[in-house]
Order: structure tokens, then sequence, then C-alpha cells
């Protein structure tokens, strides 16, 4: 049995857990305040090309959560799309925060800068939006839920109209680097960092065993930003642990690397999709693969190799998902193959 059901099915890449074992008897202070921490940041803000502030979490529902909830006024709601992780995907995390996420229509996982022109001036128009949920802030992510991307057209275009009304730009990059090392991609680090308020390089499911590093381009870091983590349950004691791990993903491009590894994986498995003359539910040039199985033919693949379930298309048919990462082999891959193949 091999898995393709997420990209944090394996513990983290070797290397990071050969720097955890080589530092762990190491006594060092807590809270983030230890050396490998601020040398992850230094090498972060040097990938990125620019001063920033950097704070590392613990994964993505709780980045979203903290990094939403103390930007927000509290009268203030968070615009994502429809399809977006915050709407769907984390159990209504945003709104336990006392925080609404307002929902914009999409395509491909994607929100237009020219919805989200209309549904801010159509806000600020209305006579009662002083009784109503302002929205102080735009969620994206990079890939979004579907593995698409924005542009840098695109993603130029939402930063301006943000920048219009005065609201930050966040993106959720839990998979940035699946993103980043995509052939489709047009956009640089340096130029999403710069295009955006706040942004999270994601750890967990790109090579490390957990964790998320936040990063505030803007000099904007709120106010007392570690009180209000730690208000939250969401510091962590031995921040050592996320430290070294960002530390050594940003050691000899490893976190490019990883990225780069897991879209090959993805293209040779997407060849044997189309080998098999399966449908695909949408085209993804990032990690995950979106297919398209009639019902029986699910579960009987399922013997050989798990995977995500998506979505019902219709009363016959279900949307799966493969991902790719670095534990991917081209073993798995054979597995798949032959087993698509028995079908």
């Amino acid at each position: 049995m091999v898995s393709f059901e997420s990209d944090y099915i394996a513990g983290a890449h070797p290397d990071i857990i050969k720097r955890l074992t080589e530092t762990n008897l190491e006594s060092l202070p807590g809270y983030g305040s230890d050396p490998y921490c601020d040398s992850a940041k230094k090498k972060i803000c040097e990938a990125l090309g620019m001063e920033a502030e950097v704070f590392f979490l613990v994964g993505g529902t709780q980045a979203n959560a903290v990094i939403i909830s103390t930007m927000l006024s509290e009268y203030e709601g968070v615009v994502a799309a429809k399809t977006g992780h915050v709407s769907v995907h984390e159990a209504g995390a945003i709104e336990y925060s006392g925080h609404k996420v307002l929902e914009l229509p999409e395509s491909e996982g994607r929100i237009s800068a020219d919805d989200l022109s209309k549904y801010l001036h159509d806000f600020f128009e209305d006579e009662n939006h002083e009784h109503m949920t302002f929205p102080g802030m735009v969620y994206i992510s990079f890939p979004t839920e579907y593995g698409t991307l924005y542009s840098k057209k695109e993603l130029t275009e939402i930063s301006r109209t943000c920048h219009e009304y005065d609201i930050p730009l966040f993106i959720d990059g839990a998979r940035l680097g699946y993103g980043l090392m995509s052939k489709k991609n047009d956009l640089t680090l340096h130029e999403l960092a710069e295009l955006c308020d706040v942004f999270y390089i994601g750890g967990t499911k790109v090579g490390a065993l957990c964790g998320e590093a936040v990063v505030f381009t803007k000099k904007n870091m709120p106010k007392h930003f570690l009180t209000s983590v730690k208000q939250r349950g969401a510091l962590m004691a031995k921040g050592r642990l996320l430290g070294i791990q960002f530390d050594t993903l940003f050691t000899d491009d490893l976190y490019f690397s990883i990225g780069s590894y897991a879209i090959e994986m993805a293209d040779k498995l997407k060849g044997i999709i189309i080998k098999h003359g399966l449908e695909f539910f949408i085209d993804s040039p990032t990690n995950q693969q979106f297919v398209v199985l009639e019902n029986s033919m699910m579960e009987k693949l399922q013997e050989d190799v798990t995977f995500s379930f998506w979505e019902k298309k219709d009363p016959d048919h279900t949307v799966v998902r493969f991902a790719t990462s670095w534990s991917t082999t081209e073993e798995d891959l054979k597995v798949l193959d032959e087993a698509l193949g028995r079908l």
C-alpha cells in the first residue's frame, strides 16, 4: 500500500531529522529566542531579498487564525474565495475568533481583482454598511485549494485593489514551495513578498515535521504580537523546534529543491493518469492532482493506493486528490501505474 493522500504523510525530510538530533541536547532559551530561530529569520530575509519581521507558528490553521484575529479590528471580517481554506476546511476557526469570513465567487480557486473591487465598492456605497461586517483583510492562498496559481498580473491587480481600499493582503503559503517551483509560476518569492502585507512560508506540507514561518513585509507586525500569540495558546515553549527546521530548510536551498522534486513527481503522476485515460477535474500545475474516478473504480483502487476524497462530482463519480512531496518515490508511482492497469 502506497499513499498519495497528502504532502505531510511522512514525518520530516531526513536533513531536518538529522539537525534535530544533532542539537537535541543543547540547552536553549524558549519561545523563539534561541540562536536557531534568529538564524532562520536571517536566512528567510536573505531569500526574500528584503527586511521583514518573521515569527514561527506550529501549523496552518493556527497561523491563519492568529494572523487574521490579530490584524483585524473587532468589527471586521476577512474576504476570501468561497473555496478558500479559511472558508471550507478550518472548522470555522476564523468565526470562532469572532471574525466573519466574507466569501467571494471563485474560478478554479482564484478570486479576481474585478470581483474584489466590486465587492468593496458596493459595501462602502451601501448606506447601511455601518450595520454590517466591514471587510478588513483579503485572504488568498498560493497555491489555491485546487493547486492553481495566481499569475504576477493577477496578484498585482489584487494587491493594487487592497491598497486602494487600505486593507492588507494576506497570502496563505501552506504549500508555497510547490507554487514557487511550478513550471507555470511567473512570480519570484521577492515579488510575492512585495505584493502582500503578510504571508507565511509553509513548512508542515513542505518537508518540516511541523511549522509555518509568518512574514510581515511592511513593518506591520501587530503590536505585542508575541503576547497575542500566547493569549491564543499558540506560543511554543520549545521554539527551537521550529527555528532548527526552518534554518535547515533555508540552508543550501533545501526548501526550493523539495518543491522542485515534488513538482517533478507530480508531472510523472500526471503522465500516469493520462496514460490510463482518466479525467482531470482541474488542470493543476502544482503537487496536487485532482482526478475524477467512477465510484467502483475508486473503491477498487483503494485496495492498493490511498488518496484523498475531495468532492462528489455526481452520484456515480467522485473527485479525488493525489499529492506528491519530498517522500514520493519512483516505486510509489510504479505501484499506482500497475494498480490502474489492473482496473
